[in-house]
């Protein structure tokens, strides 16, 4: 299974999308970056499915464009007019070469889900290695309208119950991709996140 972060050269802000390529091809978020499409289309020229961890404007801005392009359907948890499969907690998605599991994580947004193999963590704006608030270990922004720390906790300790412990690479919404002790990143969120502390304090 190859992963390829096609947002990584964008001038704006966006949410990392990844293409995930191998016996399914699949589009993990769609981002806000113009020409995304382009960059797509140096890949592949099918998608299976353009699948959606959130519908925050990051994360979907061009999310018409590469469905247009494609021709491919939507999976969300969220409702969406265009959307084709709904997604729950508990499904499972194929991507790549490989099975994920979709988990539930509200918190940072009401609809985010996040999506975990035996080697992979599709993790959104949950759980991310480094932004620019901590390194090695942080979580999703909780202090905007309709946000909840609190949930963004549980939703943490969801995913650290239901990862398997062989999970070695993370693909988070934002900041970079870590490979190793994907386990021990989501763990160190978490007591960041329990500290209940502002993430932005200068906000």
């Amino acid at each position: 299974m190859n992963v390829t972060n096609v947002t990584a050269n964008a001038d704006t802000f966006t949410c990392n999308a990844y293409l995930v390529e191998g016996e399914r091809t699949v589009l993990v978020d769609a981002g806000a970056m113009e020409g995304v499409v382009d960059v797509i289309e140096g890949y592949t020229d099918e998608l299976d499915a353009v699948v959606l961890t959130h519908q925050h404007g990051d994360h979907v801005a061009q999310l018409d464009a590469v469905l247009d392009a494609f021709d491919a359907p939507l999976y969300a948890y969220g409702e969406h007019p265009r959307r084709t499969t709904e997604l729950e907690d508990g499904d499972q998605v194929f991507m790549g070469d490989e099975a994920f599991d979709v988990i539930y994580t509200p918190g940072h947004a009401d609809d985010h889900v996040s999506f975990v193999s035996e080697t992979t963590l599709f993790s959104g704006d949950v759980v991310v290695h480094d932004d620019g608030a901590f390194d090695y270990g942080s979580f999703g922004r909780t202090d905007m309208a309709g946000q909840s720390r609190e949930r963004l906790i549980e939703s943490i300790r969801t995913v650290l119950e239901r990862m398997p412990d062989g999970v070695e690479d993370m693909y988070a919404g934002h900041g970079e991709t870590f490979h190793g002790d994907v386990r021990d990143v989501v763990e160190t969120a978490l007591q960041r996140a329990e500290k209940r502390k502002p993430k932005y304090p200068d906000d």
